[in-house]
């Protein structure tokens, strides 16, 4: 009894370390590279109201954004985006690892498949108890594009926010957007997890490289790669839902994802669904790299084993 009590104490310490451990990790990655997450939600958002002539670029959205708003300017939303992560990536990682354990393996190691499905499962949870920061994350990124417009922003900051969403739209209006969110995580945390998971074993076990910065970087890159490319349509979906809100006469633009994903094509075509993915790509790469370079380095001084 006394060595069970033992090993369960270890458990739960050890999984304490990893909490904190990835939103250290998380809050240092999403820092880094915030400012290329709101030009993708910019571009993403680009067209949306009325079709532009004017091809938009992330040149562009920077200059602008610098001139509106100043450097600063591109972190607009930043605070939101890091309460997302003490929830988001802490739930989505350790929950991996967690169902990896569980699962029976081959050589040490599940299947590509299962590391795919668990991957997925795991980010549809840790997405669905974060959506409310991430709602109000691309509401205020949003808010920089009506300041260049010449209008006022329609939050003055997180608790803001928080206060006129849930007067407007009510508790509920906090999960707005979420299936496409939850869609989104699935392919996301798919694509990252199972893909850096697997690179990385695949990597060390053919002697490219030890388990060291060079395989955590090479795995990084692909799983950014594959995530992007599974979750951007889903990820314009996502934005557009979340963006709007409840006009004067009660209504809203789309009545669901599919909604939103039938009104994006038949107006912008079927390449809107891709809007903002070099951006995206661009940000999962280094997002990636800082943080499990980071996560990894961490869990090696805190005296965990490799991820």
């Amino acid at each position: 009894m006394a060595a069970g009590d033992d090993n369960r104490n270890r458990r739960t310490d050890s999984d304490v370390k990893k909490i904190l451990l990835t939103s250290l990790s998380a809050m240092i990655a999403e820092t880094t590279t915030f400012p290329i997450d709101l030009i993708k939600t910019r571009l993403q958002l680009h067209g949306e109201s009325l079709p532009s002539t004017r091809q938009a670029s992330a040149f562009r959205i920077v200059f602008q954004i610098a001139k509106d708003d100043g450097v600063f300017g591109l972190y607009r939303g930043l605070s939101p985006a890091v309460v997302r992560h003490f929830f988001y990536t802490p739930i989505r990682i350790v929950g991996y690892e967690h169902l990896r354990n569980l699962v029976p393996s081959y050589d040490n190691s599940p299947s590509l498949f299962s590391k795919a499905v668990m991957g997925g499962v795991s980010g549809v949870i840790a997405q669905v108890i974060s959506s409310p920061a991430d709602l109000v994350k691309v509401r205020m990124q949003a808010d920089g594009r009506m300041v260049s417009q010449g209008l006022q922003p329609r939050y003055a900051g997180i608790f803001d926010a928080l206060k006129k969403i849930f007067h407007a739209e009510g508790f509920g209006g906090f999960w707005k957007g979420v299936f496409p969110n939850v869609q989104r995580a699935f392919l996301v945390n798919m694509g990252e997890l199972a893909c850096y998971d697997h690179a990385k074993r695949l990597v060390i076990k053919n002697q490219i490289c030890n388990d060291n910065i060079y395989a955590h970087t090479l795995s990084s890159i692909m799983s950014g790669l594959s995530a992007t490319a599974l979750s951007c349509p889903a990820d314009v979906v996502k934005t557009r839902m979340m963006n709007q809100a409840v006009n004067d006469e009660n209504k809203v633009k789309y009545k669901n994802s599919y909604d939103c994903l039938v009104k994006t094509v038949r107006i912008e075509g079927l390449r809107a669904l891709w809007k903002g993915f070099f951006p995206t790509w661009a940000r999962l790469g280094p997002w990636q790299f800082v943080f499990w370079v980071s996560y990894e380095k961490f869990r090696q001084i805190a005296g965990l084993k490799s991820f």
